[in-house]
């Protein structure tokens, strides 16, 4: 019987596109990761790192849930007959976590923002969906002056100590 290949997966653990801007724009209350259905030319322009999830939502059709305006570019290396770079695909979570998702979504009015697409240890493609509602610009300079204090009290405490 053959060991398992310890090198198998060895760009696990990977980000291959982040939402920064997602923790600034929403009030982020819950994360949850959900599977990606992906196609193989997308898989591998993701381990390249070009996608970009800044403008993409998750939202809820015909009981399912997809990922809309997510860029994922074409595959150099692929054939004429890669794949639409902003299609709609489909994430793959738990009947109940989703039913809970959209029961939170559509009560309190919040979005589902993907925050980040990840390779988990075994080399599957992962997106942690963040349920948050957005944020007033009131919202936004608030926590921009606590990021601002909190830079200068560590910034005091290095010159001090």
């Amino acid at each position: 019987m053959a060991g398992k290949n310890k090198n198998k997966g060895k760009s696990s653990g990977n980000v291959a596109a982040q939402n920064r801007r997602a923790r600034h724009d929403y009030l982020i209350q819950e994360t949850i990761e959900a599977g990606i259905m992906l196609l193989g030319s997308e898989v591998k322009s993701l381990r390249d790192g070009k996608a970009s999830i800044g403008e993409a939502y998750a939202t809820e059709e015909h009981g399912e849930l997809w990922l809309i305006n997510a860029y994922i570019p074409e595959y150099s290396g692929a054939s004429a007959f890669g794949h639409e770079p902003r299609g709609k695909r489909k994430l793959l979570v738990h009947r109940r976590e989703m039913g809970k998702l959209l029961a939170a979504q559509q009560r309190k009015g919040m979005t589902l923002v993907p925050m980040k697409i990840y390779f988990n240890d075994r080399g599957i493609a992962k997106v942690l969906l963040g349920l948050g509602e957005g944020k007033k610009h009131h919202d936004k300079r608030q926590s921009t002056k606590e990021r601002d204090w909190d830079r200068q009290k560590s910034r005091l405490m290095r010159d001090k100590g």
